[in-house]
């Protein structure tokens, strides 16, 4: 059990009269409470361009379905999801995912979080304007608990309405023209 979690479980054991095993219900809203963390820390992992930290939230295989935004669903590893991430989301290359409103099944061992979300990719150097990315949409990913806590094995995003020009979702380290123009290097840490 993550630290955390510790001080929530302590609470709600007091809140239940003390009792020395937690109800289903305490263990319902800490399971809930795991899941939704993980989906936050997620997204918080690649805006900060943590691959370590975005890959330990996801088992070894995965389902993934982003053909909303191109492409088919398939099953891969998950190491090839977080390349793809690093290689589309470079240091130089700002973002910010942001997902709310979840709505969390949870099934023995296994557990759907649904939820709205919204997230933009800024390529610098580009005019104002003609620079940024955004895409709303609906998130879909499937857990299951493992000796770890819960982790990924399916993870779908299904576009709703995209603003901007599309070509900066997939626009490499090659695109990023650094603020001094072509003959300078990107900066450092935007």
């Amino acid at each position: 059990m993550k630290p955390i979690m510790r001080p929530l479980l302590f609470a709600l054991v007091l809140l239940a009269g003390c009792s020395a095993e937690p109800t289903d219900e305490q263990k319902r809203v800490i399971d809930e409470s795991e899941i939704a963390r993980v989906a936050v820390s997620i997204d918080d992992a690649v805006d900060r361009k943590d691959w370590q930290a975005a890959r330990s939230f996801f088992e070894d295989q995965i389902e993934v379905d982003f053909s909303t935004l191109g492409g088919e669903p398939s099953r891969i590893p998950a190491d090839q999801l977080i390349s793809n991430w690093k290689t589309t989301l470079p240091e130089q290359k700002p973002s910010f995912h942001l997902a709310g409103a979840p709505l969390i099944t949870i099934n023995g061992d296994e557990a759907t979080l649904i939820e709205r979300g919204y997230a933009w990719n800024k390529l610098l150097g580009r005019p104002a304007g003609n620079d940024l990315w955004e895409v709303w949409g609906v998130y879909e990913e499937k857990m299951k608990r493992s000796a770890n806590g819960w982790r990924v094995t399916s993870f779908k995003f299904t576009k709703t309405y995209e603003r901007g020009d599309p070509s900066i979702r997939t626009a490499t380290t090659d695109a990023i023209i650094p603020p001094g123009g072509m003959d300078q290097p990107p900066p450092e840490n935007p």
